[in-house]
């Protein structure tokens, strides 16, 4: 069955340690259903760490090791959620992935139902 809301991510690439990024989801289908986009990646100790999330009305939610380095921030005229990544540390290289959900807004990977394809990060030094 197809997904009724479906996240695009886009913006990956590769830059430099200390550079600056800015990643797009695009959220597409039922979004009047969705109240939370979040942006996730894979580390060595788990699957899924939450990286940042802003909710329906504008509150955000970042993990410790980009919080004050990244910023979450969306524009709801175009369904859009961008993840602006600054003072990047190859520890940051990694495919990011969009999920949007229904629920309560945080960093939980299992509370979102809806999932990009990722993007993916490289900080080269």
């Amino acid at each position: 069955q197809a997904q009724v809301v479906q996240p695009l991510e886009s913006g990956g690439g590769t830059v430099q340690v200390g550079g600056s990024m800015r990643l797009s989801c695009v959220v597409i289908g039922y979004i009047s259903s969705v109240n939370c986009v979040a942006w996730f990646r894979p580390t060595p100790v788990k699957d899924r760490e939450g990286v940042a999330a802003i909710a329906t009305g504008g509150s955000t939610y970042y993990g410790d090791l980009v919080r004050g380095r990244f910023t979450i921030s969306r524009d709801s005229a175009k369904n859009t959620v961008y993840l602006e990544m600054n003072s990047l540390k190859p520890e940051d290289t990694a495919m990011y992935s969009c999920a949007a959900g229904a629920k309560s807004c945080n960093l939980y990977s299992t509370r979102y139902n809806y999932w990009g394809q990722g993007t993916q990060v490289t900080v080269s030094s």
